[in-house]
């Protein structure tokens, strides 16, 4: 006779198979008595399964959406199914900034019989993401290594190439992952440093737990700190400018990877901006096509006056140049 644990398990296997089944069908199914059958529904019940029932001998049992989640019954193919879904939904970043795919996935390999986690791997190592021509390749394997050692809560070591390709270990006590909707990147604390840092996660070559638990204290918000590093960081000039319009509109002109910005009133919002050169920024300031004031540097204030006054000196002489009015058809009638 099978544990009522498995019997349970069963029960539900069995009502998620088919619309609707009989308590006589369920009985005959699992060679067992109907009032066994009664019973093991109650307790489904309990657990939080949603399942109705008709009453009479005609009558039967349906498993419908319950106001919570209970725990599922896959067969192999199906949780094989399900993880390569939530591995295509983390690598796309379909579900936005979180991390309920990469959460879910994770949950899901850490219970996976090993027969399926080894086709998994094997699926992995066949199947070949591809990115966008500016968006760098990164591996479901390390996403998830990443994933796990945020969920860990404890040091680790972090072997990293950063953008002129210099290999670095340090020591960082990992806080989250945040995807910008062009690639991954790894937030922890540089312990070294004693810095909150964010790291593009197509950098990373290895991640190593040490074993040490940590406490994090006062983490910053890590979409933001993204949002400020992407903006700013590799930029050798920022600008600071001000735009007479409220943040959600400030937004849809200058997206959160290229500016940080910060509300100054309901119709005016600050926006930090980094660009290569003086010269540069003034040229994706007035490509904007809005009224807006530069707040710092001079230089780039400057560069801004400099091509405005170009453009605008470049339209004069194109209407002086412009044929006299009228000229065109005295010519004709002579």
């Amino acid at each position: 006779m099978i544990s009522a644990s498995a019997r349970l398990l069963r029960l539900v296997s069995l009502l998620a198979a088919k619309p609707s089944w009989t308590c006589g069908e369920l009985a005959g199914r699992m060679a067992v008595t109907d009032r066994t059958v009664r019973r093991d529904i109650a307790k489904l019940r309990e657990l939080g399964y949603a399942i109705e029932s008709d009453p009479g001998p005609w009558g039967g049992y349906r498993l419908r959406a319950g106001a919570r989640t209970p725990p599922l019954i896959l067969d192999d193919e199906e949780a094989l199914a399900v993880a390569v879904g939530l591995r295509e939904a983390a690598l796309s970043g379909a579900l936005g900034g979180d991390q309920a795919a990469l959460s879910a996935l994770l949950k899901l390999r850490q219970v996976l019989p090993r027969r399926i986690a080894d086709r998994l791997t094997e699926m992995d190592d066949a199947f070949v993401h591809t990115p966008r021509p500016d968006e760098p390749q990164i591996t479901p394997g390390m996403l998830l290594e990443l994933a796990a050692a945020c969920r860990r809560g404890e040091r680790a070591q972090l072997s990293y190439r950063d953008w002129e390709g210099k290999a670095t270990v340090r020591d960082v006590d990992p806080y989250r992952l945040v995807h910008t909707g062009r690639r991954w990147y790894f937030v922890a604390r540089d312990v070294k440093r004693d810095q909150w840092r964010t790291f593009r996660a197509d950098r990373v070559d290895r991640v190593r737990p040490t074993g040490r638990a940590v406490e994090l204290i006062d983490p910053p918000d890590p979409a933001l700190l993204v949002s400020r590093s992407v903006a700013t960081g590799p930029y050798p000039l920022t600008a600071t400018i001000r735009l007479p319009v409220s943040i959600d509109q400030a937004l849809r002109l200058i997206p959160a990877t290229v500016g940080t910005h910060r509300p100054e009133s309901p119709d005016s919002t600050i926006v930090d901006i980094g660009g290569p050169d003086a010269d540069g920024l003034a040229r994706y300031l007035l490509s904007l096509g809005t009224p807006l004031r530069v707040l710092s540097p001079d230089a780039v204030r400057q560069a801004l006056l400099r091509r405005t006054r170009e453009l605008f000196e470049d339209n004069e002489r194109a209407l002086d140049q412009r044929p006299e009015e009228g000229a065109a058809d005295r010519r004709d009638t002579v």
